[in-house]
């Protein structure tokens, strides 16, 4: 179970908003054109900071200073040239309310990564001025082009986190092409890169491949956030090319902070009517961006220009006769048709899947996990948890095959006694009237509850409903003191014993130790538990947005060793099944199965109160030492990426029919979650965080060891991450990360 309170059923209208974007915008943006700009139906627009004026004065300082270079013949017998502030002239932004509709655009013919020192200062100096100037104006969304192809990137990054420091309230974005470079119309003026003296352009071996890795533009990207320390302030502008690249690269940026999608010219085609439209594969992406929890907004790029009413009349002559008959016989020209496509794809976004609509709102949201022992639910938890379409309809089914296994085995007339342990506001107590009335198999029924406000709803649901009928044994204890149902004055023992007591990893809720201490009840020779077993499952994952979060958070260490409940969605699985599918692979922990052996509970017994010689490994007397477990898992990454965390799941057999017929089992698993129980969405995954993000390389291994540890007052789990790069007969450790434990905050018995 997990604390998803408040969440809403329906699907949500798609928000989308969309922005024009010329990169060679020279008109201000004044009031009247973002009027005319959202008169069209544009959201918002972009605007350079600078004017040509101020680039003609930067390159004209930068000139002179070469000479003075040459005439001196020494670098150091002249001092650095310095950028003077903005000038009337050198910017056309001032402070307006209209601000909050634009995103100011870094002059695109900086290089702040350029390996000529002197390029790199000037550039530098522009870069601040004009971040400054716009987080001065009201801005607060300031875009810069991201390093260009070959450039000192470590250097870039160092630039772009003093220019973090220049606005409190300014998001930086950084424009970055998928893979090689940009596809946006270049400037038609000298770039500063272009001006870099001979002496600092690095040499290039005649043999040595320009051609630009395809993850070159993400580790770019991995750099600057990395330097910047996952700032908050600082998001991406990406670029849909022409030709996506493959679909692991596109779902490693969908895992990343993108606050805008630029869509150049080159993104669209032309269907067979001429009007401009999107591929399948880029309408599947934009599909995927448009399901985050913050969508990023739409900037179309040199597509459709604005031009203002007067300004239309006003290049419109009279025309000919002549030309007034060609024109009559041609379509006229749509001046939005990107625009009205977008929104076209807007309103038909497809229905979004059940997990989906009932999380909305939670999506990579940080919850903590339940602790059902020593907390008492609120009504309204019991209830987010009963909306599950799949998996009360699934315990139905297992107490129905289950109550036809018993009476084969038992005989027809004896009654069957069925405990439903944990039994909240009494949900499985009606499912197992119901699988008893389509069973046609009589039943005794008790609903054992510790929680003394839903046990006053229980009981007055026993006298009211009419499938209870008054009829089930309401009993207000923890299930571990019960010593079983009394009838007729005798105590019984149960034959099937129902709960719902999994948690998001499986047995992070303590069913193990719950289970346990409940088996006494249970029928020793035929007596059956649902569920019958439940498997941990997890697996390494890419999640930047989860990481920048709990370093946002204050408080030590102890938030970097705390699991947490987290509805999984923007991330990345760094390690996927061979095939085109991109299965994550997903691996198994351990299991529990239920009823333990009398053996393990009755050594257990032996060592409560320290009768034994041999105490605990990590403390108390060791009687809930066979619920600890260990494991070491090794993934296989082929493709390169960070490792922030391990995403965990579980699976369940809830029962598996004695004929041999197929299990009813439930799964969070994303690979299996479709097989075994799809829509249910009761659990989200578990998050098992990473204090120090781990690069992975191409072709590497990614060994995790995990514990689950007791005490016998509570349970915990301490886990350890290598990287081992993988080469012909090689295999070299990489990285490791620290040993990560939640003892502190462990789940209480």
């Amino acid at each position: 179970m997990d604390d998803n309170v408040g969440i809403q059923s329906e699907d949500p209208p798609t928000i989308l908003f969309i922005g024009q974007h010329e990169s060679q915008r020279t008109t201000p943006i004044t009031s009247q054109v973002l009027g005319q700009a959202q008169s069209l139906g544009y959201d918002l627009l972009t605007a350079p900071i600078t004017t040509e004026h101020f680039q003609s004065r930067v390159l004209s300082k930068l000139q002179d200073h070469v000479e003075q270079l040459k005439v001196a013949g020494s670098a150091n017998a002249v001092p650095w040239p310095t950028i003077s502030p903005l000038m009337p002239e050198d910017t056309d932004f001032q402070p307006e309310e209209s601000n909050s509709a634009l995103i100011a655009v870094v002059s695109p013919w900086i290089d702040l990564g350029s390996s000529d020192p002197l390029i790199a200062h000037i550039s530098r100096q522009v870069f601040n001025l004009e971040v400054a100037y716009a987080s001065f104006c009201g801005v607060s969304n300031v875009m810069v082009h991201g390093p260009i192809t070959g450039s000192n990137v470590t250097l870039y990054s160092r630039a772009v986190l003093e220019g973090l420091a220049l606005g409190p309230y300014v998001q930086i974005h950084i424009l970055m092409p998928m893979t090689g470079e940009l596809e946006l119309e270049g400037a038609e003026s000298a770039h500063l890169s272009e001006l870099a003296r001979p002496d600092f352009i690095p040499g290039m071996d005649e043999d040595e491949d320009t051609e630009p890795e395809l993850y070159s533009s993400w580790e770019s990207w991995n750099t600057i956030r990395t330097m910047c320390n996952y700032s908050s302030k600082l998001v991406i502008s990406l670029e849909l090319p022409r030709q996506l690249p493959s679909l692991g690269l596109q779902s490693r940026w969908h895992s990343e902070p993108v606050r805008t999608l630029m869509l150049p010219r080159t993104s669209f085609l032309r269907n067979a009517k001429g009007f401009p439209v999107l591929s399948k594969g880029h309408q599947l992406l934009l599909t995927r961006f448009l399901s985050l929890k913050f969508s990023p907004w739409l900037l179309l790029a040199d597509v459709d220009a604005i031009e203002m009413p007067e300004h239309s009349a006003a290049k419109s002559p009279e025309p000919t006769p002549a030309e007034a008959a060609t024109k009559a016989g041609e379509k006229p020209k749509d001046p939005i048709a990107h625009l009205r496509y977008m929104r076209h794809l807007q309103q038909t976004q497809p229905s979004r899947p059940p997990i989906q609509k009932f999380g909305q709102g939670y999506q990579d949201y940080i919850q903590s996990p339940l602790q059902p022992l020593t907390d008492n639910l609120e009504s309204i938890t019991y209830e987010v948890f009963e909306k599950d379409p799949v998996k009360y309809e699934w315990y139905e089914k297992a107490a129905a095959a289950a109550l036809k296994d018993l009476q084969a085995k038992l005989g027809g007339s004896r009654e069957i006694i069925v405990a439903v342990v944990g039994a909240g506001r009494g949900p499985l107590v009606t499912r197992v009237l119901r699988a008893s009335k389509s069973t046609g198999i009589k039943v005794t029924c008790c609903a054992v509850e510790k929680n003394p406000n839903a046990h006053v709803l229980i009981q007055r649901r026993n006298a009211t409903d009419p499938l209870w009928n008054k009829q089930v044994i309401v009993v207000k204890t923890d299930m571990r003191s019960w010593p079983g149902p009394t009838i007729n004055n005798e105590v019984k023992k149960v034959d099937i014993l129902v709960s719902e007591l999994l948690g998001s990893f499986g047995d992070n809720e303590l069913s193990p130790e719950c289970l346990d201490g409940v088996q006494h009840v249970l029928h020793p020779e035929h007596g059956i538990n649902i569920p019958q077993n439940y498997s941990a499952w997890m697996a390494p994952i890419a999640t930047p947005r989860l990481h920048a979060d709990l370093l946002s958070r204050g408080g030590g260490s102890e938030k970097w060793e705390l699991p947490a409940v987290v509805m999984l969605h923007q991330y990345d699985d760094l390690c996927v099944l061979p095939g085109e599918d991109r299965i994550a692979e997903v691996k198994e922990a351990w299991t529990f199965t239920h009823p333990a052996p009398p053996s393990i509970l009755a050594q257990s017994a032996l060592r409560a109160g320290g009768t034994t010689d041999a105490g605990g490994w990590t403390g108390g007397d060791g009687k809930n030492e066979h619920n600890a477990r260990s494991c070491k898992v090794t993934f296989h990454a082929t493709e390169r990426g960070v490792c922030h965390g391990l995403g965990g799941y579980f699976e369940s057999v809830l029962y598996a029919p004695e004929d041999g017929s197929k299990p009813i089992e439930l799964s969070i698993n994303p690979v299996t979650i479709d097989e075994k129980s799809r829509d249910m969405i009761s659990w989200f995954p578990i998050f098992f965080p990473l204090k120090t993000p781990m690069y992975v390389p191409d072709n590497a291994e990614i060994e995790v060891s995990m514990w689950r540890q007791t005490d016998d007052r509570k349970v915990w789990y301490e886990w350890f991450v290598e990287v081992f790069k993988i080469e012909t007969a090689k295999r070299t450790r990489v990285a490791v990360s620290e040993l990560h434990s939640s003892r502190a905050n462990g789940c209480l018995m």
